[in-house]
């Protein structure tokens, strides 16, 4: 066996055997190979899975579809497709034509649950692509759909419906899109913070965005953050402390960054609007890509904070994972646990810069403030992997390719297939199952609605909540647009046997729903229901 292939293997071994007696949760292979590598990954309301790499890896293992072929910048031809349409459905795998280079680029989807994806890398870098839902749809490129080239930055859907794209490599500004026919549309706004936040390896890109429930924009970049008002371009806040720990948090250094689930207080169109706190784990010393660079892989941290942006004087309340861990993915699950898996626990972001896989997921209740260990995988999913939630309640796990092209003799090789991860409670036989909702798929603010469930767990109704989860366009660490409302209840009734119903309300504003879909589900006795689509506006 040659050493690189023992190195993997013992990893793997020492997960199993110091972690696995203790883990749960289970693994299964969904598709061996689905022709790319997954770099970038959202989900969208139809339950197709739309994922993409970069188009200048080389040929991947799909053909575009027709046979249509690109020509490259070195008057090479590229017949294979660097993007692809999963249907979770019934596992099939559709190529789709990107034309422009999409590495290392931001999305959202639109509240009509278009997929607006932003930038790039060389004649991908000004670049918006639009995916729409229908069975044949393919990508659609407006060449001039950014003002200055956008490479590493982030996106967030905001309450009107527009999208704000914050920074990128060299941009210290943001911009919004799509674009309108306005002239006022086509410029950017200076945003000084990110270049106050960037050190000698920058350390700031992919910066955490979070619409807070008032409207204004959290934005974390490298240790520090601000509360941003995009509409007048001015700081609503800057005496957010730094955060502990003599870390870095951002691209390369790569941790990731959740909004915890926004609980919606009791008739929730009468009071203020509720508390939002941000969770941020991970990541590594700001010299860790310079030390990996040279060979040198320094330990990721296992800190993590959580920080109410919406305190009047806010402080970090630092906790501690069971596993250190750079470029992990951080997913808000149907309970309002946060599910962190991938990455690595030693190095940095980039090419070959990482060693040591975090096999192990980890599920942190924020409730009680405790980790648990979960069962590992087999793979290592290292730089560019990614992680989304999907409808039946379990994660969707793909990508990793750590190495500068489509290569499957490295160390850590280029990863074709996806696997999907089942917290403890997907293999429950007591799942409560949605059995209809009224209205049945819109809903307005402020509505009040009700939900019919089946549950075999009898009893306790107080145990019975609904949650909403926005779909979030993942890569590179970071869940964009990724969002949680625990709803306001009205009341919850049994109405015979195992059938019970629950009224409850939308979410009062866009400030705390932004537009769009939703997937809603019923948690009973800490057990989710399977997902069901909904669209408010």
């Amino acid at each position: 066996m040659e050493a690189k292939s023992v190195i993997v293997f013992s990893a793997i071994i020492f997960s199993l055997f110091i972690l696995g007696e203790t883990s749960t949760g289970k693994w299964k292979l969904l598709k061996k190979s689905i022709g790319i590598s997954a770099m970038h990954t959202v989900l969208l309301p139809n339950d197709r899975v739309i994922t993409f790499d970069r188009t200048d890896l080389g040929q991947s293992n799909i053909s575009l579809p027709q046979e249509r072929c690109r020509k490259l910048a070195d008057d090479q031809i590229d017949c294979s497709a660097h993007s692809i349409e999963l249907n979770l459905l019934n596992g099939d795998v559709r190529s789709l034509t990107v034309l422009t280079d999409t590495w290392c680029s931001s999305g959202a989807l639109a509240p009509d649950g278009v997929l607006i994806q932003s930038g790039g890398f060389n004649d991908g870098d000004r670049v918006v692509r639009y995916f729409r839902l229908c069975a044949n749809c393919d990508w659609m490129e407006d060449q001039n759909g950014l003002v200055v080239p956008r490479w590493y930055a982030s996106n967030q859907i905001l309450p009107d419906g527009k999208i704000i794209v914050v920074g990128g490599r060299a941009q210290f500004s943001y911009e919004f899109i799509p674009k309108s026919s306005s002239k006022s549309d086509f410029k950017t706004h200076e945003l000084p913070f990110l270049k106050d936040t960037t050190d000698d390896v920058e350390n700031n890109l992919y910066p955490f965005l979070h619409l807070s429930t008032d409207g204004n924009l959290f934005i974390f970049a490298n240790n520090r953050s601000i509360l941003f008002d995009y509409i007048n371009n001015r700081v609503v806040r800057d005496d957010y402390p730094v955060m502990p720990g003599e870390v870095s948090r951002n691209y390369p250094s790569t941790g990731s960054s959740v909004l915890l689930p926004l609980k919606l207080g009791f008739i929730n169109s009468n009071i203020g609007a509720p508390d939002a706190e941000v969770f941020i784990c991970g990541g590594s010393p700001p010299n860790s890509f310079t030390s990996a660079s040279n060979g040198r892989f320094l330990s990721a941290t296992k800190s993590c904070g959580r920080l109410m942006i919406t305190a009047e004087q806010p402080e970090w309340k630092m906790e501690e994972m069971p596993i250190e861990r750079v470029m992990g993915d951080m997913i808000l699950l149907p309970t309002g646990d946060v599910l962190i898996i991938n990455g690595a626990k030693k190095g940095s972001a980039g090419w070959y810069l990482a060693r040591e896989p975090a096999l192990n997921p980890v599920l942190y209740h924020p409730d009680s403030s405790k980790f648990e260990v979960m069962k590992p995988s087999k793979i290592a999913r290292m730089y560019h992997s990614t992680a989304i939630l999907i409808t039946d309640g379990s994660v969707l796990v793909g990508g990793s390719n750590p190495n500068s092209n489509y290569n499957f003799t490295e160390l850590f090789p280029t990863e074709l297939s996806v696997e999907v991860f089942s917290p403890p409670y997907a293999t429950s036989s007591s799942r409560p199952q949605i059995s209809w909702a009224e209205p049945e798929a819109e809903l307005s603010y402020k509505q009040p609605f009700s939900i019919g469930f089946d549950s075999t767990e009898n009893g306790e109704l107080e145990n019975a909540y609904v949650t909403m989860v926005a779909p979030s366009f993942n890569t590179h660490s970071f869940s964009m647009n990724q969002r949680m409302m625990v709803l306001e209840i009205n009341q919850v009734y049994q109405v015979s046997g195992t059938s019970y119903v629950i009224d409850c309300f939308a979410p009062a504003t866009p400030y705390i729903a932004p537009p769009g879909y939703y997937l809603l589900f019923v948690v009973h006795h800490g057990i989710p229901s399977s997902g069901k689509w909904i669209h408010i506006s």
